[in-house]
């Protein structure tokens, strides 16, 4: 490939299904569907872990969760694994983030050539809460999810008005510092994430609209039920507080507005990008840390592994990429790493592993032309809100879900794209469970994986003064950013 420049935009919980380009009717996103139509779409691509904090390791590494720890949103990334950010930056390429990253804090170093107005982890500790994982106690702060949905500002959205304000300064002077040499820019927004806080413009236009949709599977009896589920919606109690569909109404219109406020941030950011004349010479990929249940079988927040949440919208485009495309070819966040090494002309570092069992990732560039193939890639699960470890395994057609203490779920997204019908018990498809499982093993062992997350969780819990006192800390509902007063929390 011919070396070019790189932009990643990144949102934060982005439910692809509320974007434009792929299938919804009602949300207004130009500026994504605008990536999506002169670009390739990856119809079936995944975060490596369905929250924030240990999705985020995993994207700036190119390794599953299980191979470097950082398991929960107590356990931020550190700095200590390489990501692509350093090997860019030691290569002499300008690496230079703007945002959200959710590490463990700034005095560590992450690799970037400069990190602007970065948000970590509370306190350098993150959710300590999600450490407990047996005799979980009800997260205090659910409230918010309905109390703060409606039109007005929030810190977040100031703060990713201020994100994209300083992507725009930074465009227009980094050929002042680059010298000739391709860059990458990592702009990471945090919206449509909640509190469900809309712009009134973006609110109340979704809100007016006879056409906006209620969840699907509101209605308690037509939901598949799993321990899994009724074990995080106890814990997570957000849909306690949605008790009539007017609450439910304001939260989907505030998301909706928040969706369409964030494509506002990116659209800004591309229109810096072409009246800088950067645009010939510049690749871009838009995805999502996660996406967002968004009351769904009446589940809010993430940590599922429904397409809701797990599956994440990824688009890749450039001036020589062919656009109009779609791929079908299962992608993970893992395959990041390899992409921008490829974007920019560097070769992956020589030196050894650690004994982590290689990297994944295949180059996005590479799986944008790959013809058929039999790809698995690999989601997983270790935080707040569950016992044990969940572990997801897709190829083209089938999701198969392994939970290490309960029953497993098995989905044929051809034929079932919404998961309505769970495959998990049908002997008519145990060969196919057998397969995909099979392909689990050969990634990792659920079991050992389990038993070390939870002795590092626990090691971390004692360090923090044992179960009683993180929960006298409480719920954190969602981190402050960094400079702007959180009024709400």
């Amino acid at each position: 490939m011919r070396p070019m420049n790189l932009l990643i935009l990144m949102s934060d919980q982005h439910n692809k299904k509320m974007t434009g380009c792929y299938g919804d009717p009602i949300v207004q996103t130009p500026n994504i569907d605008g990536l999506a139509a002169r670009g390739v779409r990856f119809d079936a691509a995944y975060t490596c872990s369905p929250v924030c904090v240990p999705a985020r390791a995993a994207f700036a590494t190119g390794y599953y969760n299980h191979q470097i720890g950082f398991w929960d949103n107590a356990d931020a990334y550190d700095g200590s694994v390489e990501s692509w950010h350093r090997v860019a930056r030691e290569a002499g390429r300008e690496a230079v983030s703007i945002g959200k990253l959710h590490f463990r804090s700034s005095d560590d170093d992450y690799g970037f050539s400069e990190a602007q107005i970065p948000m970590h982890v509370i306190d350098g500790t993150g959710d300590l809460m999600g450490l407990v994982r047996d005799d979980m106690p009800v997260r205090g702060a659910a409230w918010k999810m309905e109390g703060l949905a409606g039109p007005g500002e929030s810190s977040y959205t100031f703060y990713d008005r201020t994100i994209t304000a300083r992507a725009q300064v930074w465009l227009h002077d980094v050929e002042k510092r680059a010298a000739g040499r391709p860059w990458v820019l990592f702009v990471s927004l945090v919206c449509p994430h909640y509190p469900l806080t809309a712009p009134p413009e973006h609110y109340y236009r979704y809100l007016d609209d006879p056409a906006l949709p209620m969840p699907r599977l509101r209605d308690a009896a037509r939901r598949l039920p799993h321990p899994y589920l009724r074990e995080y919606a106890r814990v997570f109690n957000f849909d306690d507080h949605f008790d009539d569909d007017e609450k439910v109404r304001r939260a989907v219109a505030g998301y909706y507005g928040l969706c369409t406020f964030m494509d506002e941030q990116v659209g800004k950011v591309l229109a810096a990008l072409d009246h800088t004349g950067l645009a010939g010479n510049t690749r871009i990929l838009y995805t999502s840390d996660h996406g967002d249940n968004l009351g769904a079988r009446g589940l809010w927040g993430k940590s599922t592994m429904y397409e809701e949440v797990a599956a994440v919208p990824l688009i890749l485009a450039g001036p020589d990429i062919a656009g109009g495309r779609s791929t079908g070819v299962p992608a993970s966040h893992v395959d990041v790493y390899q992409t921008v090494l490829d974007g920019l002309g560097l070769a992956s570092p020589a030196a050894g592993d650690g004994g982590r069992g290689g990297r994944h990732g295949t180059s996005l560039f590479a799986l944008a032309e790959a013809p058929e193939t039999d790809r698995t890639v690999l989601c997983e699960y270790h935080g707040m809100g569950s016992t044990a470890g969940v572990f997801m395994c897709r190829d083209r057609r089938y999701k198969y879900v392994h939970y290490v203490d309960h029953p497993p779920q098995l989905f044929d997204l051809e034929a079932d794209p919404d998961e309505t019908r769970d495959l998990g018990s049908d002997p008519a498809f145990a060969p196919v469970r057998d397969r995909l499982h099979a392909r689990l093993l050969d990634f990792c062992d659920p079991d050992e994986v389990d038993r070390r997350a939870k002795a590092r969780q626990a090691a971390l819990l004692q360090a923090a003064g044992g179960r009683e006192a993180v929960i006298a800390r409480g719920d954190l509902g969602f981190s402050p950013p960094p400079g702007i007063a959180a009024e709400f929390d």
